[in-house]
């Protein structure tokens, strides 16, 4: 499992996918996302700018990422 922690409130998930190395660009993030290939808390997320907070788990190609909140 990876971890990806907030540098603000939030990330957009197509950006989260990049920044993770899930995918080799933001492009690429949004065509996956529209198609329905990635999952957020277990349900299938097609919003690709939906903005991520601490304690949710995003799911793709076998991998998940969870949100950490920023250093406080």
């Amino acid at each position: 499992m990876l971890e990806l922690q907030l540098r603000g409130d939030y990330i957009e998930l197509d950006k989260l996918l990049k920044a993770t190395g899930l995918v080799e660009s933001g492009g690429r993030a949004r065509v996956l996302i529209a198609a329905g290939e990635v999952k957020v808390d277990g349900q299938v997320e097609l919003r690709k700018t939906a903005k991520m907070r601490a304690g949710q788990v995003v799911s793709f190609g076998g991998q998940q990422v969870t949100v950490l909140p920023a250093d406080a």
